[in-house]
């Protein structure tokens, strides 16, 4: 019985990986794509976890809110932040910081 446990445990932790790792690429794919449409330079090439918590989907299922954080620059000089907003596998909206306020890009149809 306990070696069952711990296989369902061990097999709960890879999907969660696999599912965070994919995340994290939409994310990354998000900013990249963002960045492009507004012409600044992504930096990095990275994104960063920022905040995951529960939340429900439109259909009502319980899945993982996650923001991601980047920078990015307008100039080559200056760091600004980003953000990407995934509500489970759905990208819900990426914010980009700017001078003028943030720019928010709705993406959930």
């Amino acid at each position: 019985m306990e070696n069952l446990l711990l296989l369902g445990l061990l097999g709960l932790g890879l999907w969660f990986w696999i599912d965070s790792m994919n995340a994290r690429e939409r994310a990354v794919a998000a900013a990249i794509r963002a960045c492009r449409e507004i012409d600044v330079q992504f930096l990095d090439q990275t994104v960063s976890l920022e905040s995951m918590k529960p939340t429900r989907n439109r259909q009502g299922h319980l899945v993982w809110r996650r923001i991601y954080g980047f920078e990015f620059s307008t100039q080559g000089v200056e760091r600004r932040h980003g953000r990407a907003i995934l509500r489970g596998r759905v990208l819900e909206q990426v914010q980009l910081d700017q001078d003028e306020g943030t720019t928010i890009e709705q993406h959930e149809a």
